[in-house]
């Protein structure tokens, strides 16, 4: 006997309840009626909810406050604004240009929505992934399993941590090992200087009394069944030494979830590795829209949120009729020390990125950059800006910068120069 199928039909169906996701519903939910938000996880609100430190809503909600509050207000302001939200509820494909399949405890859903918005967010590459040689000990974790563990479900962890990473996330992991009774002895990263911000690292390095190695790398993993110590390698000269720890977190390294992007054939973007948009956060296939961390991995939990309310302006456009633009565009494109942009093309008439920036991602340290933009072969537009290009975080760009690009005048490089 078939098991029986219920169809939903919202006028949008959002594909995770994050902040990007959740603000997107709701902007959306008082213009178009019916919006449906689907999470895989028993709780929504995505990352912050476990979270638990402060820094979150301050862009989007000018407030501060710590994660798991930022996560349940952003929770009653979609509900409050009418839109419905299903968790443990896993999409498991496509049924249509505009219709997904569902899974959930109470039975398999077909959602056929007029719009899709995909907020599925981005994650932290496990140990497997970053190809680090050694035993396959217990003790290791990434940042989002750590905070799982001891906020939500108040697990125990180990007494000696080594976190693999130097930026904002490293830095939270170090909150969450605190909490849990474990000191960071040691963070480790190959740049030649700590990712974060100085405010987190200087503060962060007296309050946990943690040394930040530079330009180094975990080079093996000692130990079985439980994790004994880690070998540090120096980049620079090759010395090789032996941390002892039970302990090790591995941060950064983010990776969009793609995976329901790339099996509807949406063109991906090679630099984010997340579906390819543009200003209006539209992708390739029309109907289906992207924000948050699933474009840009990763940015903070309030840029993500700003993105999925700057979503529904377009969303609703297209459900009121609107045309799905054909053709590329000016494709925007990144040079060095930049290795992805986001959004990636430029369309006359399309609205401005969201705060009105171009968000970058560079590998490479310089103070205070010109940033420089080539079409045709030629410099359109050079700046200095005031703000560092730093490894580990989001370098933005003003979108008044673009004002001098030509709409037929082919690709714009954007790159950065001391």
């Amino acid at each position: 006997m078939s098991e029986t199928v219920t169809t939903l039909t919202p006028a949008v169906v959002v594909v995770g309840a994050g902040p990007s996701g959740l603000s997107a519903a709701r902007e959306l939910a008082p213009r178009v009626g019916e919006v449906l938000v689907l999470d895989r996880e028993s709780t929504a609100g995505g990352i912050p909810r476990h979270s638990d430190h402060p820094g979150y809503g301050v862009r989007d909600m000018g407030r501060f406050m710590d994660g798991p509050s930022y996560a349940r207000r952003l929770v009653r302001q979609a509900r409050e604004a009418g839109a419905t939200i299903r968790t443990n509820a896993t999409v498991t494909g496509w049924a249509g240009e505009r219709a997904i399949e569902v899974t959930t405890p109470q039975g398999r859903l077909l959602v056929e929505a007029g719009a899709v918005v995909l907020a599925t967010g981005a994650r932290e590459r496990p140990r497997p992934a970053r190809l680090i040689p050694g035993d396959r000990p217990r003790g290791v974790y990434t940042t989002g399993h750590l905070q799982n563990l001891v906020h939500l479900k108040h697990g125990k962890v180990g007494e000696r941590a080594v976190v693999v990473g130097a930026e904002l996330v490293s830095w939270s992991a170090a909150l969450t090992l605190r909490e849990a009774g474990c000191r960071t002895v040691l963070m480790t990263t190959e740049y030649p200087r700590p990712d974060s911000y100085a405010l987190f690292s200087g503060p962060g390095k007296v309050l946990f009394g943690t040394k930040v190695a530079t330009r180094t790398r975990v080079s093996r993993i000692i130990g079985r069944p439980c994790l004994r110590a880690v070998e540090i390698e120096d980049l620079d000269t090759g010395h090789r030494r032996i941390v002892e720890c039970d302990t090790l977190i591995l941060t950064g390294d983010w990776i969009p979830d793609h995976e329901l992007a790339r099996t509807a054939g949406i063109a991906i973007d090679p630099g984010t590795r997340g579906p390819l948009v543009d200003s209006a956060l539209r992708t390739d296939r029309p109907g289906v829209f992207a924000v948050g961390n699933l474009l840009h991995p990763v940015d903070t939990a309030d840029v993500a949120a700003i993105d999925g309310a700057h979503v529904a302006r377009s969303v609703t456009a297209w459900l009121d009729g609107g045309s799905w633009p054909v053709g590329e565009g000016v494709r925007l494109l990144a040079g060095e020390p930049f290795v992805w942009v986001a959004p990636e093309i430029l369309r006359p008439g399309d609205p401005v990125p969201a705060r009105r920036r171009l968000l970058l991602w560079g590998e490479r340290y310089i103070r205070l950059p010109h940033v420089v933009l080539r079409q045709g072969g030629r410099v359109v537009a050079r700046r200095r800006v005031w703000w560092p290009v730093a490894p580990g975080r989001v370098f933005r760009v003003p979108t008044d910068m673009l004002s001098t690009v030509d709409p037929l005048g082919g690709p714009v490089t954007i790159s950065a120069e001391p």
